[in-house]
């Protein structure tokens, strides 16, 4: 697979969430990450995964597939206490 993101979209969330999406990129290759749909998601299907990052930092990272191989990164932060509490569990 391979892993892309909007340059604009990366600087925003740099500005927003403080996390930059190339950091967050392993967070889809913990293999303890809790993955699940994203319910919210209205006009494509985006996946929520909490895991850890570069850095070692638990992250919440919304993502999408698109044909015929590639995920495409929407946005990374840090993740809140629940979703902290439901990756240590």
């Amino acid at each position: 697979m391979h892993l892309e993101y909007d340059p604009a979209k990366r600087a925003a969330n740099l500005r927003k969430h403080g996390i930059d999406l190339e950091d967050a990129r392993p967070v889809l290759f913990d293999p303890c990450a809790v993955v699940r749909e994203n319910q919210d998601a209205e006009r494509e299907q985006r996946f929520i995964a909490v895991g850890l990052d570069a850095l070692g930092r638990v992250l919440t990272v919304i993502y999408t597939y698109r044909p015929p191989d590639v995920i495409r990164l929407i946005s990374a932060r840090p993740a809140t206490s629940s979703e902290k509490q439901a990756y240590e569990a």
